[in-house]
């Protein structure tokens, strides 16, 4: 079957958070209409899913994730694609993400680690990076 990618809707929420979930990955702070969150889905299977939060001209990728049965299909990459060249014509500058488990996998996306205190006061003031992570989480940058 076809894997199409889709802008996610409020309706789609529960599927987003139990994706999210299975991948142990925070729901707490999902935003109620998912604006800026794309999904991935097979027939009517939601199979992916990624969103980026907006802050003036920086970003906050997060809630990335895909079912264990579909992974090893790129279809992580595709969502991250699409924000990053839907971040791009927005003209943001710069797209953060906080990560405990895959540096490795968003280093081959163009993103860099860098310090905590060099995030922008925006990304600090975020739930995810002020609570929600821990403070051993790895800050990543992208510049678009």
């Amino acid at each position: 079957m076809a894997i199409h990618i889709e802008n996610a809707r409020p309706e789609d929420k529960p599927a987003v958070i139990a994706l999210l979930r299975q991948g142990q990955l925070l729901t707490d702070d999902l935003p109620t209409d998912l604006s800026d969150f794309l999904i991935a889905k097979e027939q009517n299977k939601v199979v992916g899913v990624a969103g980026i939060e907006r802050f003036g001209a920086i970003g906050l990728l997060r809630s990335v994730a895909v079912d264990p049965d579909f992974q090893g299909r790129q279809i992580g990459s595709q969502l991250i694609g699409r924000l990053l060249d839907t971040a791009s014509a927005r003209e943001l500058a710069d797209v953060y993400l906080i990560t405990t488990t895959a540096e490795q996998y968003f280093g081959r996306h163009g993103f860099l680690p860098v310090d905590r205190l060099d995030a922008p006061l925006a990304i600090q003031a975020t739930s995810q990076f002020s609570g929600l992570c821990p403070a051993s989480a790895v800050v990543m940058k992208r510049m678009l």
